[in-house]
């Protein structure tokens, strides 16, 4: 029986988190035990982890990293607060000095950095343990574990990170898991030297349970409504490009579309930023937020179309779980955009402009025919792909997935 540790941050209503779920659903449990390590016990995905799955118990040491730096000086972890602190303040100077347009991901580097000295070791010994959300640095510096693999579920060459810090961290790891060609590519031309290590496991999915999921009644105005709609399921956040939802929104109202609704399924920092911009643009009555849902497969199979407006993505679990559920795919070309889908035959690649969205958009409502045809072709295809954790099972032996050679 082979010890497995998976580490990741909570289970929040999320295309990562969802994709772990499914992960740990179809997990080899008479060969492997598995040990959860999730930072903060909290989220809607909570309830369902598979019983087979060992959920430690929580630490208040890397909860800490779930919580404001208010809370974590009133409850007396000066340390961990003090590091969160100089790591934003470090973090806002570079970002200024380097014009640096997202520099979270920096500061979350050097929280790390500045936290590293005052978190705790794992006692348990692993075979593996899985570091399934960036940053790695937890399952680098704490766990001691014969093989250790870290997951990427982004587009790196679009992210500002300190690249002498990330070597540090990545060069602790004995195999990186992309999600899709595309990841492992756009990461590769960030960290050439790191080509041995890489290598793709998609995201686990389970048709059937999307499918199943999909016809659980749900009480909605989206329901009822006779509109054109779209939907989108993502966080809201500058990633995920809803601000340019609502400007394409607004330029489709402005070319006379009155009967086109979009609806978007998701939560996230930058809520009030982008309800501020509806009203802007008084788009109150055909722009609307649906906020966090722990079912949003009975929202997406209500709608016309599917709309993926990313800045950047490794693998986008939603457009996948739309592709399941047989919906026309609009998404933007973001660089790895051509792992999703293959324009003209599963989906539509659209400029990643608010043009080229309206474009796309405009596209697919005047032509029933065109998303006929993609539905037609989606209904050919098969999407389960279990059998990507073989290549996880491989790593275990420190084998390349092709088959060559308690705290204290």
């Amino acid at each position: 029986m082979k010890k497995i540790l998976i580490a990741s941050f909570d289970l929040e209503v999320g295309g990562v988190e969802r994709s772990l779920i499914s992960m740990l659903e179809q997990f080899d449990y008479k060969h492997h035990s598995v040990d959860l390590m999730l930072y903060k016990h909290q989220g809607d995905f909570m309830s369902l982890l598979p019983q087979k799955v060992n959920l430690l118990r929580e630490n208040r040491h890397y909860a800490a990293f779930r919580k404001s730096i208010g809370e974590l000086l009133r409850n007396r972890q000066y340390a961990i607060g003090l590091s969160r602190m100089i790591a934003k303040m470090h973090a806002g100077f570079m970002g200024a000095m380097k014009r640096i347009t997202e520099p979270g991901y920096y500061q979350m580097q050097l929280m790390w950095k500045y936290a590293l000295p005052f978190l705790p070791k794992m006692e348990k010994k692993y075979d593996m343990a899985i570091s399934y959300l960036w940053p790695h640095y937890f399952v680098a510096e704490k766990v001691n574990a014969d093989t250790k693999v870290a997951w990427i579920h982004t587009d790196y060459s679009t992210v500002e990170t300190d690249r002498a810090m990330d070597m540090s961290m990545w060069n602790k790891f004995d195999h990186i898991a992309a999600v899709s060609e595309a990841c492992r590519d756009s990461f590769l031309r960030k960290y050439p030297e790191l080509e041995s290590k890489v290598w793709v496991v998609e995201n686990i999915t389970s048709p059937n349970f999307v499918r199943t999921l999909a016809d659980e009644e749900i009480t909605s105005p989206l329901l009822s409504d006779r509109r054109f709609k779209v939907m989108t399921v993502a966080r809201l956040s500058h990633a995920k490009g809803i601000d340019q939802a609502v400007h394409t929104l607004k330029l489709l109202k402005d070319r006379g579309y009155d009967d086109i609704v979009w609806y978007v399924v998701g939560y996230g920092g930058d809520e009030s930023a982008i309800r501020q911009l509806i009203s802007k643009y008084s788009l109150e009555d055909r722009f609307i937020l649906l906020g966090k849902q722990l079912n949003p497969y009975p929202f997406m199979r209500a709608s016309d179309i599917y709309v993926q407006p990313s800045r950047y993505e490794g693998k986008a679990v939603t457009v996948t779980e739309a592709k399941i559920l047989g919906k026309p795919i609009l998404i933007t070309n973001y660089p790895t955009a051509g792992s999703q889908v293959e324009d003209g035959y599963d989906g539509i690649i659209c400029d990643l402009s608010v043009e080229g969205i309206a474009r796309g958009i405009e596209r697919l409502y005047h032509s029933e025919a065109l998303r006929a045809h993609l539905v037609r072709n989606l209904k050919d295809m098969d999407f389960s792909n279990g059998d990507e954790l073989e290549k996880l099972y491989a790593m275990i032996g420190n084998r390349n997935p092709e088959g060559r050679v308690a705290w204290n």
